[in-house]
């Protein structure tokens, strides 16, 4: 406490501290707990079953950068002479020489932003967590910081946006999520600090490069360090400083980083560690938080792959991070229609993950109304469908059909049909979630065929959740043929509830 102290005076005045020469060593305190900052160490981490369980959460990727309502990373492009968003911010606020990515960020008012509503919204659409943006690469601060002046509390809002959001998030019974961004933020913002190559400006420097501004845009790195994750120290201890108070003083049940686990050495680990033993200690030694990043864990954290999937069943729990759109706030993007966002989910859960999905925000807070609606579609869908989807653990295979995923990252638009199924289970329960209705009101699952074994797949009871009539099924070796009712229920999925002995896929019995 008494360091933050001192860097919050400094920051008072406009000081870096990090900008001084490079520490001989990391200072990395670790909350007291079970956990140290070693790999051996975190293989002692068990899954919290509130994650296995919850299946979906919703994201608020939100900040300034939905000012201009030109998606995605604007604050860097801005600076790339020739660019797009370059061009779109002389024309609208001047030449970033002198107006810059500072002065923007006053503009995010948030003025319609009202966390309450869209919880309660989001929990009726079925979102089992949420997660706010705690800070983007562009280096502005969502919460409530006493290390970093250029935060939401001091600019734009004027309101703990992270703070806000989570009190909405426990006021609904809704683990609360951070994701920090922070990490790439010190090589990714370099560009602030160039200049125009050509015309009557060339050479200028940008805002970036004025030291009185390094609190925001950083200071210069150092020649070749422009990896994803600085190796400069006195940027990874400014990271792991921030994300702690962050975690300290918030005590999230999750923890998203945009990347590998972060500057990947003892740096990032021991900010897991942090976050395992602060949740272990709020929770009388049984660690409740998850840590997720886009790195294979091992059973330590929680894999995350953005706008993509994995291509099979994990045995361990991961995450799909995605948007129903760019990931700011874009007047030139369309929405992913429903269906998407249905059949990612089922495809996502039969396969021992969780989906994550960006519902795009206007810069004043408030959705588009066809955002709006999808959601309340989306809460229609789950008071039918959510039986098979929540609380639900894979099968021994995720699914048939003619559509397969490929596993990894940016791998997300399939184009699935009523031929494509998806399984679940909870208990001895089987779910068949076809993903469409087929045209002749006919299911054909292959995976439940009669085999050699006669006790194997022995079909008692199948239902058609949303539907309270019987169902008429044969079974023969090609495999479990089901009769739906005439009238079609949804487009979007058919869910059958089946139970039975023995129940495994016939190709594991060939």
């Amino acid at each position: 406490m008494k360091k933050n102290l001192i860097l919050s005076l400094l920051l008072a005045f406009g000081l870096n501290l990090y900008a001084d020469e490079t520490p001989a060593s990391l200072n990395l305190p670790i909350s007291p707990g079970p956990f140290q900052g070693t790999m051996d160490s975190l293989t002692n981490y068990i899954y919290p079953e509130w994650f296995r369980d919850a299946k979906f959460g919703i994201w608020a990727h939100w900040g300034p950068q939905a000012v201009p309502e030109e998606g995605d990373w604007y604050a860097r492009k801005m600076y790339q002479q020739g660019s797009p968003d370059y061009e779109d911010h002389l024309k609208r606020w001047g030449h970033p020489s002198t107006n810059g990515w500072k002065d923007i960020i006053p503009l995010w008012k948030a003025e319609r932003w009202d966390p309450e509503h869209l919880m309660a919204l989001y929990k009726k659409a079925g979102a089992h967590y949420f997660v706010s943006m705690g800070s983007h690469h562009d280096d502005f601060f969502l919460w409530n910081s006493p290390l970093h002046k250029w935060n939401a509390v001091n600019y734009g809002p004027h309101r703990d946006v992270v703070g806000d959001w989570q009190r909405a998030a426990k006021e609904n019974g809704l683990p609360f999520g951070v994701s920090e961004h922070l990490g790439a933020s010190f090589t990714w913002f370099q560009d602030s600090h160039k200049s125009d190559w050509t015309g009557p400006l060339a050479g200028i420097p940008y805002d970036g490069a004025n030291s009185n501004y390094w609190d925001l845009y950083h200071f210069p790195a150092k020649p070749g360090d422009a990896s994803w994750y600085s190796n400069d120290r006195r940027w990874q201890q400014q990271w792991y400083d921030q994300i702690k108070q962050l975690v300290d003083d918030y005590h999230p049940d999750l923890l998203y980083s945009d990347g590998g686990v972060a500057f990947g050495n003892e740096v990032g680990l021991s900010q897991i560690a942090n976050l395992y033993n602060v949740s272990a200690a709020d929770h009388g030694g049984q660690v409740q938080a998850v840590y997720t990043c886009k790195q294979d864990s091992g059973g330590r954290w929680v894999r995350d792959f953005e706008r993509g999937v994995n291509g099979g069943i994990n045995p361990y729990p991961w995450q799909t991070d995605t948007s129903i759109g760019d990931w700011f706030y874009n007047r030139h993007w369309k929405y992913q229609p429903l269906s998407w966002t249905v059949h990612m989910l089922v495809d996502i859960v039969s396969k021992n993950g969780n989906l994550l999905l960006n519902v795009v925000l206007r810069p004043d807070g408030s959705l588009d109304p066809e955002v709006e609606t999808m959601l309340h579609q989306l809460a229609d869908w789950r008071s039918v469908n959510g039986e098979a989807i929540f609380g639900t653990r894979p099968w021994l295979v995720y699914g048939e059909g003619e559509v397969k995923a490929k596993g990894g990252a940016f791998k997300e638009n399939f184009h699935y049909s009523a031929k494509d199924i998806r399984f679940t289970t909870k208990g001895p329960t089987l779910y068949a979630i076809a993903l469409g209705w087929p045209e002749d009101s006919q299911i054909t699952i292959r995976s439940l065929a009669l085999t050699d074994d006669p006790a194997q797949n022995h079909i008692k009871r199948i239902t058609l959740l949303g539907h309270r009539g019987k169902l008429k099924f044969t079974q023969t070796r090609d495999g479990l043929v089901v009769q739906l009712p005439s009238e079609k229920l949804s487009d979007l999925t058919c869910s059958l509830k089946i139970n039975g002995t023995d129940l495994k896929p016939a190709s594991l019995a060939e």
